[in-house]
């Protein structure tokens, strides 16, 4: 699995679709192997960060720099994985926690004000000065009951945004 010179067997799909929690139907597995193979250019059966640039709806994304640290090696298992946070089955636990790391830039399992404001800086550029992020972040948290100093976990990214109605959905052309 993960060569574009093999194909996937019914194993392989189910096994995927058990992996990634029933995110993707049959159909999307077999369409998202396709793209898999074009971004293996190697036929390694692993795709390097820098092969992500190569998509264009990947390299504008302003959070794209903290999404490579998460992707650089991905296998065709560990890459619908990653792709399942953006599906529209994906439960709202799901897409926090894939949101949590994002976040959790240093991988320590706890997300700083430091994290928070770096991922802001990314997703406003120069659109906002240092100053009104640190504000704004301020002001969130404290609405949410935290300082500056809280160091969150994924426990309190639930409880900040489990009930947000949370939208990250991407469409899976299926062939």
């Amino acid at each position: 699995m993960g060569n574009t010179s093999s194909m996937l067997t019914q194993y392989d799909i189910e096994e995927v679709q058990q992996h990634c929690e029933d995110a993707f139907t049959q159909q999307e597995i077999v369409s998202l192997y396709k793209r898999f193979c074009q971004l293996d250019r190697n036929n390694c059966g692993f795709i390097p960060s820098d092969e992500f640039l190569s998509i264009p709806e990947f390299a504008v994304n302003p959070l794209s720099q903290s999404l490579l640290r998460m992707l650089d090696g991905l296998n065709f298992k560990e890459f619908v994985a990653f792709l399942s946070a953006f599906s529209p089955r994906a439960t709202v636990h799901h897409k926090i926690e894939f949101i949590f790391k994002v976040y959790d830039t240093d991988c320590n399992g706890k997300v700083s004000f430091h994290d928070m404001l770096r991922a802001l800086r990314d997703l406003t550029g120069p659109f906002m000065s240092e100053q009104q992020r640190e504000e704004v972040l301020t002001r969130v948290l404290e609405e949410a009951g935290y300082t500056k100093d809280s160091l969150l976990v994924l426990s309190d990214f639930m409880k900040i945004l489990g009930n947000s109605g949370l939208k990250m959905e991407v469409e899976v052309p299926v062939d």
